[in-house]
């Protein structure tokens, strides 16, 4: 399983390379890969938003540099930002894994793990998907999957700037508010300190290896 470190990129170029490797994988041109990154400041809003969920005028977006776009992953709204590892695997399903539940169950569970190397007792709460820690939200999901072929995946908050989740009502959940892993310890904790704990949990799902690469699969 290819894990392939994108940096900071823009959500259009991102949801543009998912497309792409969800159709060669499709094809089989390409072997499971995951891409690894972080976005621009972004609210993308799932075939579930609903318009009332978006808080903020577009006056104030722009003011504060955050975009917006309609995706077409499962969900409501969300954020991604600098300091959130945001994970996109495009993976087959098929033959013995078509299974969407158990998919989306494996995201979540990547993350619990993930926080549970750092000390964090994350854990799932009945009825809402992602990952919590006590009643606050550090994990979301929301995926697409065509052809048995995965595309968007999970974004695990860091050392994100928490106060542009106000912008919106996180993932449709009026009474829940949101967290990191940093504000959890009360100490600054970066995306690469925390991108290979979460590879090599979501790979260990997979039974998979773990191959790096930087930058998109060629």
């Amino acid at each position: 399983m290819f894990f392939c470190r994108l940096g900071l990129i823009d959500y259009d170029e991102a949801h543009a390379l998912q497309k792409e490797l969800q159709a060669k994988r499709i094809a089989g041109q390409i072997a499971d890969t995951v891409l690894m990154l972080e976005h621009d400041p972004v609210i993308t809003l799932g075939r579930s938003a609903r318009e009332q969920h978006l808080l903020a005028s577009p006056e104030t977006l722009k003011a504060q540099g955050v975009s917006v776009h309609e995706v077409g992953r499962g969900g409501d709204v969300t954020y991604h930002g600098p300091g959130q590892l945001v994970a996109y695997p495009i993976i087959d399903l098929k033959p013995n894994r078509r299974d969407v539940r158990k998919y989306v169950w494996s995201l979540e569970e990547t993350m619990i793990r993930t926080c549970a190397d750092f000390g964090l007792d994350a854990s799932r709460i009945e009825g809402l998907n992602g990952t919590w820690v006590k009643d606050h939200k550090i994990g979301a999901v929301g995926v697409r999957i065509s052809r048995w072929v995965t595309m968007h995946g999970l974004a695990l908050n860091v050392s994100t700037d928490l106060s542009h989740f106000d912008l919106i009502v996180p993932c449709g959940i009026q009474d829940k508010a949101v967290t990191s892993i940093s504000v959890e310890l009360g100490r600054q904790v970066g995306v690469a300190e925390v991108m290979k704990p979460l590879a090599r949990h979501f790979a260990a799902l997979y039974d998979a290896d773990i191959v790096w690469q930087d930058g998109p699969p060629q």
